[in-house]
Formats: structure tokens, sequence, C-alpha cells
């Protein structure tokens, strides 16, 4: 099965560190990095905002996306958080055989281990 790499923000390392630790022990991922602080300036209902986020990536893989996602949006506290997957072209074939063999089997089972 293809992995990828999902792309996410959020208001806090606090916030980062509570998804991150759901979605794997959830087995919705095999790894998450968060990279740390950043500032984001983005249009939100007709005004420019600037404020400072939390940049994270989930590994996991694409079939796993939509349980993911749903996840993300269910533990976040913005009304229309950043989740982007992002497919990965190449890499170390172990290392991708792992981020597999982490994640829980089947898309949408809602559980269950290899």
């Amino acid at each position: 099965m293809p992995q990828v790499l999902v792309y996410v923000t959020a208001g806090s390392r606090e916030k980062a560190l509570a998804i991150g630790r759901a979605v794997v022990d959830e087995r919705l991922a095999a790894c998450v990095n968060i990279l740390g602080s950043m500032t984001s300036i983005y249009r939100w209902q007709g005004e420019i905002c600037e404020d400072e986020e939390v940049a994270f990536i989930v590994k996991t893989r694409d079939d796993l996306v939509a349980a993911l996602s749903e996840r993300i949006r269910a533990l976040h506290d913005y009304d229309v958080p950043c989740v982007v997957a992002l497919p990965i072209a190449a890499g170390n074939p172990d290392f991708l055989n792992w981020i597999a063999a982490q994640c829980r089997s089947g898309g949408s089972d809602g559980g269950g281990e290899d």
C-alpha cells in the first residue's frame, strides 16, 4: 500500500502533541514529527490574520487518510484545520514497509491490529 505524508498545523505545541499521540496510539499513523513554531499569514472571515502555529507531519498509508483526517478534525480546535496528504514517490523500502506495518489494517474498518 502506498504511504503518504500528511501536513497539519495547530495553534500550539500542546495541541500538536495531543493530536500526534492520539493518531499514533489509534494506529492511524506510524509516526508524527512536530516541527516547531512558525508564523502563518492567512485570510479568515474576510480579514488578514497573522498567528503563531506549529506544523507537524504525519506518516501513514494512503488508505487511512480519510479516517486520519476525520480524527484530526474531531481532535482539533480549528473550524477548518489544515490536513493535506502528499504522496511519497519513493524512499527507503524498509522504512516505507515499517510505516505500513505500524498502521491499523484496513482503511475503514475502525480498528484492529495487523
